[in-house]
């Protein structure tokens, strides 16, 4: 059921064959990057021991539902908790509704929170959220350019290529500047084959895009993979660093499946739930899913569960009524403080990916999937950031892209063995806590910070992970 952590000689072989067909070679660790002279700073100097302004650029936040809005919201907080002057620059509307219901001013635990007017369409076509998305630039720009001067500007990727802001206050004011790297544009549409690599246009964003990686102090990806996409763009590798995304334990955690509350309330007590949980988008796969379900219609105790939205949503509801599958039920997103509810209703997670999005995104779901104790089974390609993660950990299984059957066939047998199923769990919550808990990742971004604007170091500084507990917290959310 498990392959073993250690990584095999195909995987070698890989690295190797993309190494001299031209690639740039793979960063196994932000941690194995050559550390840069800090560029005109004196560690030294009074003002290396004072809290600097941070400014963080993206169309979402806090209490956004979107992934960037809450990873971002957990950096900025933590940076606050430092002593640092925080400010966000974001959007007024909403990422599923469009929607202005926010004020465009507050302090949000210790975050200054800047929201500037945008349009509303939504995101119901890509017509709506280029209208969107243009708005915010232009609003974002003009906020930025009369706001104070900041020591480190932060851009994300929502929109694309909005760290165009941090470009421009970086050479206009002498702002540093890191690229937080959630996905590639206009890289992931190119794959998709939504756009053509020989439109004029395509080619010119592809150039500005290249440019804003270059320029930042520092690019901040998500993995490996998406490490060897930003190299090919020309970013010099003492630049880059890894940080994968994270869930928080004390948000996400295990829960029995005898007495769950959420399981009892959608009548699954009695079944094994095979969870697909967040965005269902462009870059995930959902046939083999419907072709696993199909195959298990006969199984009365195996019930398919689809959580979130996305652009594919409709496309997989056709198919499963098409199918006539009575096996495959749908509920929306869960607010973020019920997450802990609704993904350890779960007994194991699907996760999807195209191969064609090697690098190009990292599913961050499989983090909160392995938060919750439970396995996980990944369908993509063979090597990327959410299958090594899985292989390591010793936490699931991957599926290749296509194979249906063995999908069915893993589902099948985690169901048929429950105490297996158990001993994944575990050994997804304690990878969890080693590598991808929310403590962990921020102290390694403080640590970044530090590093770039010269503050003393935090290497020596080590962020506990060990276990805490959680029944007091689990028995004051029953009573709520």
């Amino acid at each position: 059921m498990v392959t073993q952590s250690k990584r095999s000689l195909a995987t070698l072989a890989w690295k190797l064959t993309r190494s001299s067909g031209g690639q740039s070679a793979r960063i196994d660790s932000a941690h194995s990057l050559p550390t840069p002279k800090l560029d005109s700073f004196d560690q030294t100097s009074d003002s290396a021991s004072k809290p600097k302004r941070i400014l963080f650029v993206n169309q979402y936040y806090w209490p956004d539902h979107a992934s960037t809005a809450q990873h971002l919201a957990d950096l900025a907080e933590s940076l606050a908790a430092e002593g640092h002057e925080c400010h966000v620059l974001c959007g007024l509307g909403q990422y599923r509704t469009g929607s202005a219901q926010l004020p465009s001013y507050e302090v949000q635990n210790g975050v200054h929170i800047h929201r500037v007017r945008v349009s509303a369409f939504g995101r119901k076509s890509t017509l709506h959220r280029m209208c969107d998305y243009l708005s915010y630039y232009a609003q974002a720009t003009r906020k930025a350019l009369f706001m104070k001067r900041f020591d480190l500007v932060i851009t994300l990727t929502t929109p694309p290529l909005i760290g165009l802001v941090g470009s421009l206050l970086k050479s206009l004011k002498g702002s540093r500047q890191i690229f937080w790297s959630m996905d590639l544009h206009p890289d992931a549409s190119l794959a998709l084959g939504r756009m053509q690599p020989s439109n004029l246009a395509v080619r010119l964003l592809k150039r500005i895009s290249h440019s804003i990686y270059r320029r930042a102090d520092r690019v901040v990806v998500l993995g490996p993979y998406m490490a060897d996409q930003i190299l090919a763009k020309g970013v010099r590798p003492e630049r880059v660093r890894e940080v994968p995304v994270w869930s928080r334990r004390d948000e996400i955690f295990p829960r029995d499946r005898s007495g769950h509350p959420l399981r009892e309330e959608l009548g699954l007590t009695d079944q094994f739930v095979v969870m697909y949980s967040g965005n269902l988008g462009l870059a995930h796969q959902f046939e083999e899913i419907i072709e696993a379900a199909q195959q298990l219609q006969e199984r009365s105790d195996i019930t398919f569960l689809f959580v979130g939205d996305g652009p594919r949503l409709k496309e997989v509801k056709a198919a499963v009524a098409s199918k006539s599958l009575t096996n495959v039920r749908f509920m929306d997103y869960f607010p973020r403080n019920s997450l802990h509810l609704s993904l350890s209703a779960a007994d194991v997670h699907l996760i999807t990916m195209r191969d064609c999005m090697t690098g190009i995104v990292v599913p961050g779901k499989l983090y909160g999937a392995m938060a919750s104790g439970r396995p996980s089974i990944f369908v993509g390609p063979r090597f990327c950031e959410s299958a090594d993660t899985i292989r390591e950990s010793e936490c699931g299984q991957t599926i290749a892209s296509g194979d249906s059957a063995n999908l069915t066939k893993a589902i099948r047998t985690l169901a048929d063995q429950p105490e297996l199923a158990a001993e994944l769990g575990k050994n997804a919550r304690r990878a969890f806590l080693r590598s991808f808990e929310s403590r962990n990742c921020c102290a390694r971004w403080a640590e970044i910070v530090a590093e770039l604007l010269g503050l003393p170091s935090r290497v020596n500084q080590p962020v506990p992970t060990s276990p805490i507990t959680l029944e007091p917290a689990i028995a004051a959310l029953d009573a709520a």
